[in-house]
Parts: structure tokens; C-alpha cells; sequence
């Protein structure tokens, strides 16, 4: 990391580096300063930029097939940058914050890096939007001290009754991100007060049985609101992200978002594919891990099939940047797709040989998009 730049502003060159440090880290700053030309997309023209982004964004991705270091080495390196934002010109700070809020904070979520894909959104929305930043800050601020013990007494309450339950629980207020909210205004067409994780608490666990446990308790003690919940262990995002969301209304009349997630789970969700990287020498393989970057090794596969450097970018952007829908073999194996897909891109997913198809049991026109959690059914042909 303290190295990613020393090629890119010195005269010392990789040779200097393998030399004095081995061929990996000699790699890794390699691997940063090649995606140092997405840094320089901004000083061109917007024709121009169009096909330099996609070759760029096709280089970044390369690399990460090659090793994903390189790319948190990059985001770490973008995550200073907009810290230090305020010493640019502001033409100059509203490109930056474009460039962030359109490649890297959705990179590191795609990554599961939720810490960092708060900070780099929150950032590039406070430059590239500062008046309606300003806006939803102070009114986050506006009763921060009532929202403080309303949020106190909220967690003494669960406390208690976990405790009381015999679960051993880490409950704590949930930091508030300003522009997951401006988003989740302009998405649901809602005004700031009827947002529900404007407030909201977090409890961790040591078990997925004491995250079932602790959510039934949660409900017993508040109203939960209809089609506000969703079970991301059951079903995780192919970030890795796993938890449980619900919302309730408690007694006074607030609404009120609760995040339930064991131990593991968290510190996925804090550091995402960093927290299951693997050395390549010496270390054991972690499933997980491996799995979850099956899709960067696809695009090794795509590159070899597309030329068109724009081409590749959008299809690139379609499974990265986009959201994703979600199926269940009838072993109960869930199958991640691109928003629009039909039953026959589930079945071409499960086998290429592909006979009658049929969804919950009923014929299907093969071009009718799949819903979200439906049970898709495709004969596999028996092998020998």
C-alpha cells in the first residue's frame, strides 16, 4: 500500500521494486498503476471518455481476475483521495466524486466492502451534491440529541429481553449513511420522515439460531411493517453479505429498522472479499472465498470473446453495477442472475442440455422474465 504510487511519481521503476521488495509486491504496484488511467478519464472529452472508461474498467477488471489486491489497493487508494478532496478546484472535485459514486463505491460494494462503499458514496455525493448533502445532513442533525436517547432506550429494551431469553447479544445504534437515504427518498418518492432506517439498531449474535431467535423477540415487542423485511441469510447477496432486515413500529409511534447478523457475518459485511483473501502460497482455501469470485474468473473467459472495448464495458456493468435477481433449484441452491432473465437463462445456468421447462410445476413461455425468489425447475440429464 505505501508503495502503490512510487512508479506512477518517481523515477524508480518496477525492476527497482522487484529488486528491492520481491516479484509480488513488484506486481501488485504494477497491477495499481495500470488503473491509474481511470484517475485521468476525467481531463477528457465525454466522446473521448466513453471509450476510455471501458477500456479502463476492462483493465481493472483483468486485474482483479489476476489478484483481487490489487483493486482494494486501489480503492483504499481512492477512499484517501476524496478525504482529501478539498485541496482540488471544484470542477475538478465534481469529476472525482462522478468518477466515485459511479465506478468505485459500487466496486466496493460489489465487493462486500461495506465500509468502504458507505464512506466513498457519502464523499462523492457531499462534492457532486453539496446543497441537497447540506440538506439531508442538517436534518439528520435537527433532533440528533432525541433520536440519541430514543435510540438508547430502544437498546436497553432489546437488551434486556435477549438477556432475559437467554441470548447473549452486542446491540448497538446503527450509523446513519446520508446517501443511501437521499437515495432511498428519490427511489420510494418518500419525504425524509418516512424513511425507516433514519433510525435503526444493529444486534449481533453468536448463532444463525440466535438470529432467528432474536428477530422473533424483536417482533413480539413492535408491529413490523409489511413487505420491510428481507432474509439475506437464507438468501445472502453474492457480495457475501448475509443478514436479517426488518422494520417495525414501535410503541410510540416510530418507525424503526433492525439489522440482525452473527459475528461472522459482520465482519463480512464490514470487509468483504478482504476479509476471506487468501494468500496464493501457503494458505488454506476457503470455499467461500472461492465462490465468490467465480464471476471475476467469467470475465477472463468474456474478454476472450469480445473485443469491443464498449461492448465489454456494458456487459460488465450489467452484472456489476446493476441489480441482481435471484432463483432456487429445487435442491434449494440459489442461482444469481441479471435483473430480466427468463427461465431459459435459468435452465442454460443449470445444464446446457436443456429439455421442457417449467416454473413451480406450471409450463412457462420460455420469454417471461423471473421473479425474485421463484422456484425454477429444469430437467438435468442423468450421466452413465
Amino acid at each position: 500500500g505505501l508503495l502503490h504510487d512510487t512508479v506512477e511519481d518517481s523515477i524508480i521503476s518496477i525492476d527497482d521494486l522487484r529488486h528491492d521488495f520481491g516479484d509480488e509486491v513488484a506486481k501488485l504496484v504494477n497491477g495499481v498503476t495500470k488503473l491509474e488511467e481511470i484517475g485521468k478519464l476525467s481531463q477528457m472529452g465525454r466522446r473521448e471518455l466513453q471509450d476510455k472508461e471501458a477500456e479502463s474498467l476492462r483493465k481493472m477488471f483483468l486485474a482483479m481476475v489476476d489478484d483481487v489486491r490489487v483493486v482494494l489497493i486501489k480503492l483504499a487508494d481512492r477512499l484517501h483521495n476524496m478525504r482529501t478532496l478539498g485541496a482540488l478546484p471544484p470542477e475538478r472535485q465534481r469529476r472525482f466524486a462522478r468518477e466515485t459514486l459511479e465506478i468505485y463505491a459500487p466496486l466496493a460494494n460489489r465487493l462486500g466492502i461495506w465500509r468502504m462503499k458507505w464512506e466513498l458514496e457519502d464523499l462523492g455525493f457531499r462534492h457532486l451534491a453539496p446543497s441537497k448533502y447540506k440538506e439531508i445532513a442538517a436534518l439528520i442533525d435537527e433532533r440528533r440529541a432525541d433520536r440519541e436517547r430514543y435510540i438508547a432506550r430502544i437498546v436497553e429494551i432489546l437488551q434486556r429481553k435477549l438477556r432475559e431469553e437467554g441470548i447473549k447479544a452486542e446491540v448497538t445504534g446503527r450509523p446513519k449513511h446520508i446517501y443511501s437515504i437521499y437515495k432511498k427518498m428519490e427511489r420510494k418518492g418518500l419525504p425524509f420522515e418516512k424513511i425507516y432506517d433514519v433510525r435503526g439498531v444493529r444486534i449481533i449474535v453468536d448463532t444463525v439460531k440466535d438470529c432467528y431467535a432474536a428477530l422473533g423477540i424483536v417482533h413480539s415487542l413492535w408491529r413490523p411493517i409489511p413487505g420491510e423485511f428481507d432474509d439475506f441469510i437464507a438468501t445472502p447477496k453474492d457480495n457475501m453479505y448475509q443478514s436479517l432486515h426488518t422494520s417495525v413500529v414501535t410503541d410510540d409511534g416510530k418507525t424503526l429498522e433492525v439489522q440482525i447478523r452473527t459475528q461472522d457475518m459482520h465482519r463480512t459485511a464490514e470487509l468483504g472479499i478482504a476479509a476471506h483473501w487468501r494468500y496464493k502460497e501457503g494458505a488454506k482455501r476457503d470455499p467461500v472465498f472461492e465462490a465468490k469470485i467465480a464471476w471475476l474468473r467469467s470475465l477472463m473467459e468474456w474478454r476472450q470473446e469480445v473485443t469491443d472495448a464498449q461492448e465489454f464495458v456494458n456487459a460488465l456493468k450489467s452484472d456489476v453495477f446493476q441489480d441482481r435477481v435471484y432463483t432456487f433449484t429445487p435442491k434449494g441452491d440459489i442461482v444469481d442472475l441479471p435483473v430480466g432473465s427468463t427461465p431459459i437463462d435459468f435452465a442454460y445456468h443449470i445444464h446446457t442440455e436443456i429439455g421442457p421447462k417449467d416454473v413451480e410445476q406450471q409450463q412457462v413461455v420460455l420469454a417471461r422474465r423471473a421473479r425474485p425468489g421463484k422456484e425454477g425447475k429444469t430437467p438435468v440429464p442423468m450421466e452413465g
